[in-house]
Order: C-alpha cells, then sequence, then structure tokens
C-alpha cells in the first residue's frame, strides 16, 4: 500500500484555539496544561497548532478533547461545530 498525504482538518486550528480562548489561558499556560511526562510543549507549538502551521500528535489532541470534555472525532471532523459539544457547564 501506498502512503499518500493525509488530509488535516481545515478547522482544527480554530477548535483548539477555541478551547485555549474558553479556558481563558496564556499559549504558555496551555503548553503546561499539555505537557506530560513524555513530552513537553513550548507556547510556539501551541501557537503553531492553533494557526493550523502544524498538526498535534494524537496524546495533544487527546488532552485538548478532555480538557474540554468532548471527544476526538469533534475536534477532526470539519464538519462539527466545537460550540455544540462543550459541555453546558462550561459554557457558562
Amino acid at each position: 500500500m501506498g502512503r499518500g498525504k493525509r488530509i488535516r482538518p481545515a478547522r482544527l486550528g480554530e477548535k483548539l484555539l477555541a478551547i485555549r480562548q474558553h479556558f481563558d489561558l496564556t499559549l504558555e499556560q496551555m503548553a503546561e496544561k499539555l505537557s506530560t511526562e513524555d513530552f513537553s510543549l513550548r507556547r510556539q507549538a501551541v501557537s503553531q497548532y492553533e494557526l493550523d502551521d502544524n498538526e498535534p500528535p494524537l496524546p495533544v489532541l487527546l488532552k485538548y478533547a478532555r480538557m474540554a470534555g468532548i471527544t476526538i472525532d469533534v475536534l477532526a471532523d470539519d464538519k462539527v461545530d466545537l460550540s455544540d459539544h462543550f459541555p453546558k457547564k462550561l459554557l457558562d
């Protein structure tokens, strides 16, 4: 099987930015929340994710999703609006 270029979600960056803004976090604070024992993120990486300059690895997407109380498919599917899936308690 050939390995072609994977299609990237067009709205992923805007959704990741919306999550960070929802929690009123700086780039530095978000990088700290997304970091784990296995890897450490810098604010530049978070900025690149939000600007769609770089796509985050799956463990980072999982951390975003868990933080927002959503599933990863909400982040990955361009047809799904993030605001429709945020738990009500987060929107109040």
